[in-house]
């Protein structure tokens, strides 16, 4: 209901043919700078901030630009980018100019492209923070583009690692510090090979081309990746033109790549690569935890094992909410999500089926919703199937009373609308809660006022702002005798810190809901014994933290906190009854069998620095710095 924002998406290509192949085959030296922005604008969804593109060029002599750059911020960047981007090819006027001039010179015309869609996770904007992030160096095999879907938990100290070595970042982020390490990794291997060729008997070009065409990337990331905690597809290109795409060793960030003998692509999402590239689902493989998918020089393909495969952590908030619902398997997973919801759905019912209007939350929830529906059919067939044998038991079974029977049916509405978006920034206080009330709109008539129960399905309730100031006086406006919101996802009860902006304990309502329950039952020691217990844990190595923030929920069930939540959730002078259902964890693994990280709803972080930051934030809830992010 309340649009959640992401953690960012990527996307790579690299040409492995000569530019003049593209340009015959498919009549544009722009092919590949064409792909890159196909592949951006379909994961438009993921990065609402900024979004940045990035070219290398491997055959430019010395004294021409090899590196290029586009950045900007805003909603949207991805066409001001490629405008800019656009501009500078058309003054470059390419007709005017043989292969060889455009292969060398031509700006953006190159065989590698990085392109990157953010949203900031740490409150921290501005192009300073915008990818691709750039290294530069006189010496190509020096120089490092790289662009990431991340964050990484423990920056502190990987800062330190970084100072410790003699370096000093200009900006005090994961991106900044990420680039020092994988550039200071480079330098020791272009140092380690300009050894090694001068002891061969190399020197200046020859020697120069040695070391660009006999880098090893598996080796620079060894160096580097291990002392990661976090989620991250970190993705990188050096400037003598060896490229990789990295994924963190649970698999907590989506990356995915498709190959051929023409052209390589890395994306965030498997159905971008498939409509891009116009290929089958089984052309287009989901890279491995911990592993890399290299592109060398000379433009050789390898996946590389860079560091071991450790537990499946895949986020599942991934395939419930943002990831695009046109992949196959996601499409699936939804529709098994809300399936599962049926039977709670009709026990909240009392099961009276006949009187329920059902419907959606526009838009992402609509496939969850056909599952819900598919569901309730079930049991809907069920239930004609017993009626009609137990009047054929009676004598009872006219041609009538089938008809009756078998006219039972679902009433299926649309019911609420996505109306334009309101800019309720210009007004303040209760008149701004008053606008918010219309960003959707109902279709009147569908429901009989004191009779009907209405049941509306979203994606996910996580801080039920808008549930409170909108959907529930937008639903109440019907006159429906009650009113049931179901959410296709679990409570949401802990913060993330892999990429997805949410990070404070207070905006979980979920989280509120529990506090509340705590303070009404005189047990809010609870709330002191935790915060005690996050403090201590702060000291304590890796292996022996534990997120102390479970015990909160610990004393009440699922339908106890729900309860909560809705009576927290409902205006005071809604009419109806309201009551909300959440999907439990377990139907939540049932329907998504392929991503089992669950984090956010049972606070089992993959890796220790999530535990750390779990409790870091109860301490800044506690100590009255709820808008703190870590």
């Amino acid at each position: 209901m309340e649009p959640l924002k992401h953690e960012c998406g990527v996307a790579m290509v690299r040409l492995l043919k000569p530019l003049a192949f593209y340009k015959e085959k498919y009549g544009t030296w722009q092919y590949g700078l064409n792909k890159l922005y196909l592949l951006m604008e379909k994961q438009h969804n993921r990065g609402q901030e900024a979004a940045g593109a990035g070219c290398i060029k491997m055959h430019s002599p010395a004294g021409s630009e090899y590196v290029f750059r586009e950045r900007a911020l805003g909603s949207g960047a991805i066409s001001e980018i490629f405008s800019n981007i656009n501009h500078q090819i058309e003054n470059a006027r390419l007709d005017r100019h043989d292969e060889k001039w455009i292969e060398e010179e031509a700006p953006f015309i190159g065989e590698i492209y990085m392109g990157h869609l953010r949203y900031s996770t740490t409150g921290r904007s501005g192009m300073s923070y915008v990818h691709p992030f750039l290294r530069r160096n006189n010496w190509c095999s020096r120089s490092l583009m790289l662009c990431g879907n991340f964050n990484m938990t423990n920056v502190e100290s990987i800062f330190s690692e970084v100072v410790a070595k003699g370096q000093h970042p200009r900006i005090f982020s994961d991106t900044v510090i990420i680039l020092e390490q994988l550039g200071y990794a480079l330098d020791k291997e272009n140092n380690r090979l300009y050894h090694q060729f001068t002891e061969n008997g190399l020197d200046g070009i020859e020697r120069a081309r040695a070391i660009e065409d006999n880098l090893d990337i598996p080796s620079i990331l060894n160096a580097t990746a291990p002392s990661w905690d976090g989620g991250y597809v970190i993705c990188g290109a050096i400037g003598s033109g060896d490229m990789w795409a990295l994924r963190d060793s649970h698999g907590i960030r989506p990356a995915f790549y498709y190959a051929d003998d023409e052209i390589v692509v890395v994306a965030s999402e498997r159905p971008v690569i498939q409509t891009v590239m116009d290929v089958h689902i089984d052309d287009v493989h989901e890279l491995a935890p911990g592993a890399a998918v290299i592109v060398s020089k000379s433009g050789d393909i390898r996946i590389s094992r860079v560091i071991p495969e450790a537990d499946d952590a895949r986020c599942s908030f991934e395939r419930i909410y943002f990831s695009r619902g046109s992949d196959a398997d996601i499409y699936r997973e939804r529709k098994s999500l809300g399936r599962q919801l049926a039977a709670p759905v009709a026990e909240a019912l009392d099961g009276d089926l006949q009187h329920a209007v059902f419907s959606f939350i526009p838009n992402t929830a609509e496939v969850a919703f056909i599952g819900m529906v598919e569901g309730l059919e079930e049991e809907l067939d069920s239930r004609r199937a017993s009626a009609i044998m137990k009047a054929q038991e009676s004598g009872t079974l006219t041609q009538g009373k089938l008809c009756e029977i078998m006219s039972r049916k679902l009433r299926v509405e649309k019911v609420a609308i996505k109306d334009i978006k309101l800019r309720t920034f210009i007004a303040e206080g209760s008149t701004r809660a008053d606008l918010a009330t219309h960003v959707y709109d109902v279709t009147y008539g569908v429901v009989e006022p004191g009779v009907d129960s209405l049941v509306v399905i979203d994606d996910s309730i996580v801080r039920g702002t808008t549930l409170k100031q909108s959907i529930l006086r937008m639903l109440d406006r019907l006159s429906p005798r009650r009113i049931v919101v179901v959410s296709s996802s679990p409570q949401v009860r802990y913060p993330d810190c892999y990429g997805i902006d949410m990070s404070r304990m207070s905006e979980f309502c979920a989280f509120r809901a529990a506090v509340a329950l705590l303070k009404e039952s005189g047990r809010t020691d609870v709330l002191d014994d935790v915060y005690r217990r996050c403090l201590m844990q702060e000291s304590l190595p890796d292996s022996e933290i534990t997120n102390c923030v479970k015990e909160i929920y610990a004393p009440f069930t699922d339908d106890k906190i729900s309860a909560k939540i809705a009576e927290m959730l409902t205006p005071t002078d809604t009419r109806a009854e309201v009551r909300i259902i959440y999907q439990t964890l377990d139907g939540l693994h049932k329907a998504v069998l392929s991503s089992p990280g669950d984090w956010y709803f049972s606070g089992n972080y993959p890796t220790p620095g999530g535990t750390r930051l779990v409790n870091r934030a109860f301490v800044n809830y506690y100590e009255g710095h709820p808008d703190r992010r870590n």
